[in-house]
């Protein structure tokens, strides 16, 4: 490597995302249901204690079935509503939530249109809930293979973490993306490629290291009441993140849905999503 080349990797590697902590402000909530309002009291019930953490002063609507006959009216009453935060489950107005595939058209299109935070909540009715499951938030896990560009993600797990609760920070680099990059690599004859691999993992993983050590200097410097763990990691996303959240206890999964500015839900997010039924997930 030359000279210069040498000084301008230092100068990239000295470059670090450092993370700065922002608030986020939740004061209406609008629950989406293809219940009755007398149908949905349980359920709202059990969210509002579930939110707690986000302080007793919030602005609760409801949105029942009856009040909407397809998903463009939907999204009109969300629109107008303006919320905060949008509570739903899967397979709104639908029978399909009986088979553990997919989330059904009404959240899919409301998850890729509205710019709204969507806490999407284990269906009532399917009972595959985890028996911890809307209990409190004491454990708040953000899940993203970009965490050093996301510290609206960071910000809002922090936001949803109960007091003196656990926020896990996760970092999980594909390994088959890995093996894809340096099996290109080692077909260039003029790249030495000895140590490409053990080098190219290390930097991968230092990066979310380096900034979730920012994350956890800045909470402990503003004394914020809750703990800061990391998981920084290669593997396979989704078994991954199956495994993290059984072995956590897992009570919340926050994550991004958009990357690139492309119209569609990511891959990662939505396979994420349909995977990931048994704890709530705050979709951003």
């Amino acid at each position: 490597m030359t000279t210069l080349n040498t000084f301008d990797s230092v100068f990239r590697s000295a470059d670090k995302p450092v993370y700065e902590l922002g608030r986020i402000e939740v004061s209406r909530v609008l629950v989406v249901t293809d219940m009755s309002d007398l149908e949905a009291e349980p359920l709202l019930a059990g969210l509002r204690g579930f939110l707690s953490v986000l302080g007793e002063d919030l602005e609760w609507r409801h949105v029942g079935g009856q009040t909407y006959g397809n998903v463009g009216e939907l999204l009109e009453r969300v629109e107008a509503e303006a919320p905060d935060l949008v509570v739903t489950y899967r397979h709104l107005q639908s029978e399909a939530w009986r088979w553990p595939h997919g989330l059904g058209e009404y959240l899919d299109v409301l998850s890729q249109v509205t710019k709204f935070p969507i806490l999407v909540v284990p269906h009532p009715e399917a009972d595959r809930a985890f028996p911890h499951t809307i209990a409190n938030t004491d454990t708040v896990m953000a899940i993203t293979n970009h965490l050093t560009a996301d510290s609206r993600l960071v910000d809002y797990a922090l936001r949803f973490t109960a007091r003196a609760g656990t926020c896990w920070l996760t970092h999980i680099e594909s390994q088959r993306q890995l093996d894809y990059f340096v099996s290109a690599v080692q077909k260039i004859p003029e790249i030495e490629t000895d140590d490409v691999r053990e080098l190219v993992a290390a930097q991968l993983l230092k990066e979310p290291r380096d900034y979730i050590a920012s994350c956890r200097r800045e909470i402990e410097a503003r004394e914020e009441p809750l703990k800061i763990e990391a998981i920084v990691a290669m593997g396979d996303r989704i078994a991954e993140y199956r495994r993290l959240v059984e072995d956590h206890r897992c009570d919340l999964l926050v994550l991004n849905t958009w990357e690139g500015g492309q119209p569609a839900m990511q891959g990662q997010a939505y396979s994420l999503a349909v995977e990931l039924r048994s704890i709530p997930l705050l979709l951003l």
